[in-house]
């Protein structure tokens, strides 16, 4: 029986990634590289948005949400559309003002270069982390359908999507993106209908069940600055960390700068919105599902075990493997994405300008597949010690949303607001990292807050310490540091 799901999984896993070795011969810069050469389509962004905006985190480590609680999280995800509407209106008209390749380059305009290494190297140790707990997360999958010890599942997944992404570039991601967050959402549609063919009385007693315990909850209106997931809480810290997440992390942001023009990216951003809400409720859905499901047994250790383990136990014959193989899917395609994206700030943000001269457009782009391997071995290395950091989804989570804060606020500084210079930047950057560092350790507001005070830290401080701090200036948007031909 688990030769056929084994074969269905390996087959796929070969599939995808010689699907995305293909895209090699259309490399030739680190435009091609870094921004698909700009010709993929608004909905094929969008699919790719996607599956950078949920991962394996969502699929595994939503269900457990419902099955404990109720679906009180989806008041996050109201969050995400307030703030598509923010990005679309303050940050795209900006990124698409000239060509950019990271979102960094634009604090570089405004502030100069000390901001933009700043910005992005915020980016690279939080990507970096958030990103391992994500390849720990694919590791739980691995390590069930193998068998395998932690390291050996790692290594595994990291070294089939190191391959086609170091070979594809930004175009791979794109078109892996589409055909594996495609792959993931009809594993966990038939997953669904399994499911509910296996609960007497169907779907109709499973949601008689789950209403009387309480469990169909949506908004809770209960004002509280400790518990994560009520309206306020939701609506506000949503807008905040999808505002940051979207607008200032190089994960989404290079996926936006890959549209053709600004309103194709923004066709892409909002549509995104769609496919997840209808994704985090399917999710949400199946971790109910589940409870009914298994009510009277003991519950797991492990929760976040909870979806692969009754796929891999309970499925039949040929479904369990494609729900595995969607499931791996989810973790190759955000995999791919940041390592890309960690590979893009590296070179465009640090080696360029750090250059003692131009060179080629083929000696960066040899650069940038090298960076891609190096931020591989990073990213294994963490996935190895983030088992120890709890839940996946909101370990996650909790990482971003210690830094991204920062980050947001550092850009509100810079596109809102004409007096603050670079010293007075850093000095809001030290505030809100000395915060959040505060908040985190010393108190027990949750992490759906913490981008908002981290934002509101930094924007706050960096204005004020422009009337303090001598030396502020408008940068004029036209900076002369060299640009190679890329």
């Amino acid at each position: 029986m688990r030769t056929v799901d084994l074969a269905i999984i390996a087959a796929y896993l070969a599939g995808v990634t010689w699907f995305g070795a293909r895209f090699k011969q259309s490399q030739n810069s680190l435009k091609d590289y870094f921004l698909g050469g700009q010709t993929a389509p608004w909905w094929a962004i969008a699919l790719s948005i996607v599956s950078a905006e949920t991962s394996t985190l969502t699929i595994i480590g939503t269900p457990p949400l419902a099955y404990a609680g109720s679906f009180v999280f989806l008041q996050v995800v109201f969050g995400y559309l307030l703030a598509r509407v923010v990005i679309s209106t303050i940050f795209l008209p900006r990124y698409f003002e000239r060509q950019m390749f990271t979102a960094y380059e634009l604090m570089q305009r405004r502030f100069g270069p000390n901001v933009r290494k700043v910005a992005s190297g915020i980016f690279l140790v939080t990507r970096a982390l958030a990103e391992g707990v994500r390849v720990f997360a694919i590791s739980i999958v691995i390590s069930i359908l193998l068998k395998t010890g932690g390291a050996a599942s790692i290594a595994v997944i990291m070294a089939l999507t190191l391959f086609y992404t170091f070979e594809g570039g930004m175009t791979a991601v794109i078109w892996t993106d589409v055909v594996q967050m495609c792959m993931y959402v009809v594993g966990a549609s038939v997953s669904f209908i399994v499911l509910v063919n296996k609960i007497p009385g169907g779907f109709g007693h499973a949601l008689d069940l789950a209403s009387a315990a309480g469990k169909l909850q949506v908004f809770d209106f209960q004002w509280s600055w400790t518990k994560p997931y009520t309206v306020f809480a939701g609506f506000v810290g949503g807008c905040f960390l999808t505002t940051a997440s979207h607008g200032t992390d190089q994960l989404v942001v290079q996926r936006l700068l890959s549209a053709k023009n600004q309103g194709q990216s923004r066709a892409a951003l909002f549509s995104s919105w769609i496919v997840i809400f209808v994704q985090f409720t399917l999710f949400l859905t199946i971790g109910m599902l589940l409870w009914v499901y298994r009510t009277g047994q003991p519950p797991l250790a492990q929760p976040d075990r909870l979806y692969p383990l009754f796929i891999w136990e309970s499925l039949p014959v040929g479904v369990a493997g494609l729900a595995m193989a969607a499931i791996i899917a989810a973790a190759m395609a955000n995999l791919s994405a940041a390592l890309n994206s960690l590979a893009s700030a590296t070179v465009v943000d640090f080696y360029e300008p750090l250059s003692k001269k131009l060179q080629l457009p083929a000696h960066y782009l040899k650069v940038a597949r090298i960076s891609t391997v190096v931020w591989g071995i990073i990213l294994g290395a963490i996935a190895l010690v983030a088992s120890q950091w709890g839940s996946v989804l909101e370990s996650g989570l909790r990482i971003a949303s210690v830094t991204l804060g920062i980050l947001l606020g550092l850009f509100l500084l810079g596109v809102l607001t004409k007096k603050p210079g670079e010293n007075a930047a850093i000095a809001g950057v030290l505030t809100g990292l000395a915060a959040m560092l505060y908040v985190k350790f010393a108190t027990s507001v949750p992490f759906t807050w913490w981008v908002m005070i981290g934002s509101g830290t930094t924007f706050g401080a960096g204005y004020l310490s422009s009337f303090l701090i001598p030396g502020a200036r408008i940068r004029d948007g036209n900076d002369t540091e060299r640009t190679p031909n890329r």
